[in-house]
């Protein structure tokens, strides 16, 4: 029987990978070397998808700390108001002093040290260290203030040459198609003529905000604003708040006390159904974070099996399979910032369906 053509595919890859792993697998010697350079590669990954106090480009030296970036601003609150720059930390190489407090970064989080920076920790090996509240500008809110500076420019120049044209200039006609489908394929069919003009605003800002956030997660800048669990739950919360705060009666009433239902029925599903208000946004959150946290670590360790190959055949099909990924991340970009925004125009049309359109 004739094998379809991505069977063959995967036979040929399996096969490749064997006759590495018997070419540059079989040498004892290289053995603790393959693991060190294992346990690197992972912490690099882990470290690569942490979000940081300071903005490192590139490394010149690891073991003498030396980086070209910037530092950002730290703001805690504790016991008053701390600001000071994250350049005292030095890539979190030194305790930072302020009005007499000793700060130090552990895994990403400021915690209240001593002048020797001491870390303790309880029985499981968890830090007990005293974390002050922390509004730091990070990485990840500076690309989110990017982000948004930049579409306030675009459609507010895209806005303007309505005024004077009925077609936009320059980047709006690249805008102009995508922003028709948002509302034509996505606002209309799932909210209904009269009601998805309200809408219109967060569905296209949440649009554009995960797409080109995500499009910026690609790009060797090293920025994960859309993996960060807080920044998926502040975009599902949002969603969640504009649907039950726009809703009619009648979407509550199909809640509490849905109609043509027994009574045993009702008092029964009354609490599922309020239950399934708070899991919509909660799988919102969970999908998108959990997209794009894949695709970075999936990325990332076929990247890192070059360093652990090293000969002909591993690391150009790595490398192979890494630009193949990196194409279908682009997809993934554009898919969640879709997948989000139709999720949110649906719950946004159950909130506001009436009676007479069941």
């Amino acid at each position: 029987m004739q094998k379809p053509f991505y069977v063959k595919v995967l036979l040929v890859v399996t096969l490749l990978l064997g006759v590495n792993a018997f070419a540059g697998g079989n040498d004892p010697s290289t053995g603790d070397e393959k693991e060190s350079l294992k346990s690197e590669i992972k912490e690099f990954i882990g470290h690569h998808l942490l979000d940081s106090h300071d903005f490192t480009l590139f490394t010149i030296d690891e073991e003498k700390n030396e980086h070209v970036g910037f530092p950002l601003p730290v703001i805690l609150w504790d016991d008053g108001l701390k600001v000071f720059s994250s350049a005292k930390f030095h890539h979190g190489e030194s305790v930072a002093e302020v009005d007499g407090n000793y700060y130090a970064l552990y895994h990403g989080k400021i915690v209240k040290t001593d002048a020797e920076g001491t870390i303790n920790y309880d029985e499981d090996h968890h830090a007990t260290n005293e974390k002050p509240l922390d509004f730091s500008i990070t990485k990840n809110v500076v690309f989110i203030f990017l982000v948004a500076l930049l579409m306030l420019v675009l459609f507010g120049k895209m806005a303007k040459s309505y005024k004077t044209s009925s077609l936009p200039k320059g980047v709006g006609r690249l805008l102009e198609p995508i922003v028709l489908y948002v509302r034509d394929d996505i606002a209309i069919p799932n909210i209904g003529k009269k009601h998805y003009k309200k809408y219109m605003s967060y569905l296209l800002t949440v649009f554009f905000f995960i797409w080109i956030i995500n499009l910026l997660g690609l790009t060797p800048l090293g920025v994960n604003v859309t993996n960060n669990i807080a920044v998926t739950f502040a975009l599902a919360i949002l969603t969640y708040l504009i649907t039950t705060f726009t809703a009619n009666k009648n979407y509550w009433k199909h809640i509490f006390w849905m109609p043509d239902v027994p009574v045993f029925m009702k008092v029964v599903l009354a609490p599922i159904e309020l239950l399934g208000t708070f899991i919509k946004p909660f799988s919102l959150m969970i999908r998108l974070y959990a997209n794009i946290t894949a695709g970075h670590v999936v990325l990332m360790s076929i990247l890192g099996m070059m360093f652990i190959f090293k000969n002909w055949i591993g690391s150009p099909l790595s490398f192979g399979l890494a630009f193949a990924l990196s194409l279908l991340e682009l997809l993934v970009a554009a898919l969640q910032a879709y997948i989000f925004t139709m999720l949110s125009a649906l719950y946004f049309g159950s909130a506001v369906e009436e009676h007479h359109d069941h």
